[in-house]
């Protein structure tokens, strides 16, 4: 058992309690993190004189050679797993320890493990915020190859999952840019209050050698640095916000999962699965199951029920770091790792997506999707929009008894609702000029949606 404390007591850590304690085999996710903090911990020790300037390189030497180690050598971090240390600080300081001898002691003057993983968690955080903040604009950008790709295929739009009107499929992917572009403005928010360092503020109280924490923070490239001891070492808001966060981009993810799940069923036939993302049966041959969605889709629950466990965990808590806040980085890390793979995986399966564009448009002119705009037909006739609305709804009823589309109905049948009815209602019920009327901005017009392109790829191309 190797932690970093033990004076105080006269027996023996029972083992099994150590193993319920202790955090190293998964808090050591924090080790670069950790040393990195250790760095700038011992500078500002330096300013404090605690260090002087050999000694300083000697320890910065030590930290760089473990930090070298724990990047390149996985397999010895593996090993280290099983050396019996308690937590990834103990782990950093008695293998630095082992390199430089009691310098390595000194290194932990004035600092509390509170402060310390206070910061690790932090730095991890803002790490991970940059580098899917990436991973989002790599979807991104797929989204938009595939509706550059298909920028005329119509689709059929649904609400309630009922036909109601036609869309372009460029519009549809987009949809999904725009949730993204939330997901990523979000984290970039999120980020700003991750950015604040809370080192230097000890267990509870602060830092008793007066160390430059301005000095620390511009080291560690915070932003600043917290304002209360008390606050700093026990706020996990920001771990708070990177799971809410997490759990609202995965709610997208889920929702295009569950629409590609559809449309690529024989029921709609929109859509067709990259074999690269798709499974068999053990027992039917014939089957294609879009399980890369489907994971999607399931491990969104998972994110959810992170955020649930450290709010959770920190709703009942007195002032101050307790140890329940150990329950953490579990919770934490599984989020992060379920999120990442999730955006690289749909990204893969639409960069894989193959569109059945003639099955869309068939579909696209089935259902009366058209009707609404008949009835804007009957409103520029001068027909009030609610009586228009009751009126085309009576010759839809009408269409679907006679089995026919508002586009085959004959003249004679809609002038037996509306006698001035006359061969202009065909045009505004193709499925043409059903498109382009949707020509306000945010629109499915075929106009709006190429701007709508170019503006993606630019704002994709500045962010």
């Amino acid at each position: 058992m190797k932690s970093l404390w033990g004076g105080r007591f006269s027996e023996k850590q029972d083992d099994f309690f150590f193993t319920f304690n202790a955090s190293f085999r998964f808090d050591v996710r924090l080790a670069e993190v950790d040393v990195i903090g250790s760095m700038a911990y011992a500078r500002g020790l330096a300013r404090c004189h605690i260090f002087n300037e050999a000694e300083l390189s000697q320890v910065i030497e030590g930290l760089e050679e473990l930090l070298k180690t724990i990047r390149n050598d996985p397999e010895w971090v593996e090993n280290k797993l099983s050396a019996g240390y308690e937590d990834v600080h103990s782990f950093v300081e008695m293998e630095l320890t082992k390199r430089v001898g009691d310098l390595g002691k000194r290194l932990h003057t004035g600092r509390s493990r509170n402060d310390q993983v206070a910061t690790d968690l932090r730095l991890y955080v803002r790490e991970t915020i940059d580098r899917t903040l990436a991973t989002i604009a790599d979807l991104q950008d797929s989204l938009i190859k595939q509706a550059e790709a298909n920028e005329h295929a119509v689709l059929p739009g649904y609400t309630h999952m009922q036909k109601a009107q036609p869309v372009l499929f460029a519009h549809y992917m987009l949809s999904f840019h725009e949730m993204l572009k939330r997901d990523a403005a979000r984290l970039k928010d999120c980020r700003k209050r991750v950015n604040i360092m809370p080192l230097g503020s000890g267990a509870l109280a602060g830092n008793s050698l007066s160390i430059d924490r301005e000095s620390l923070a511009k080291d560690l490239g915070f932003e600043g640095f917290t304002a209360n001891s008390l606050d700093a070492t026990s706020d996990r808001d920001f771990a708070l916000e990177f799971l809410s966060t997490a759990s609202i981009s995965m709610m997208h993810l889920s929702r295009l999962a569950e629409d590609l799940i559809l449309y690529c069923s024989d029921e709609f036939r929109f859509v067709r699965m990259g074999d690269q993302v798709s499974t068999g049966s053990s027992l039917m041959p014939q089957k294609k199951n879009p399980d890369a969605l489907e994971l999607i889709r399931g491990k969104t629950g998972r994110t959810y029920g992170n955020l649930m466990t450290l709010l959770t965990v920190m709703k009942g808590l007195p002032s101050c770091y307790n140890k329940d806040m150990q329950e953490d980085k579990e919770s934490l890390f599984d989020s992060i790792d379920t999120w990442q793979i999730s955006l690289k995986v749909m990204k893969l399966v639409i960069d894989t997506l193959t569109l059945h564009p003639e099955t869309m448009l068939r579909e696209a002119h089935k259902g009366y999707m058209n009707a609404t705009d008949l009835a804007d037909y009957y409103v520029a006739q001068g027909v009030p929009f609610r009586e228009a609305h009751h009126l085309v709804g009576e010759i839809v009823l009408h269409a679907i008894k006679l089995g026919q589309s508002l586009n085959e109905l004959p003249l004679v049948e809609y002038q037996r609702y509306y006698p001035k009815t006359d061969a202009e209602v065909y045009r505004a019920v193709s499925l043409e000029s059903v498109l382009s009327k949707k020509a306000s901005v945010g629109g499915t017009a075929p106009l709006r949606v190429r701007d709508a392109l170019k503006k993606a790829r630019q704002e994709l191309k500045n962010s």
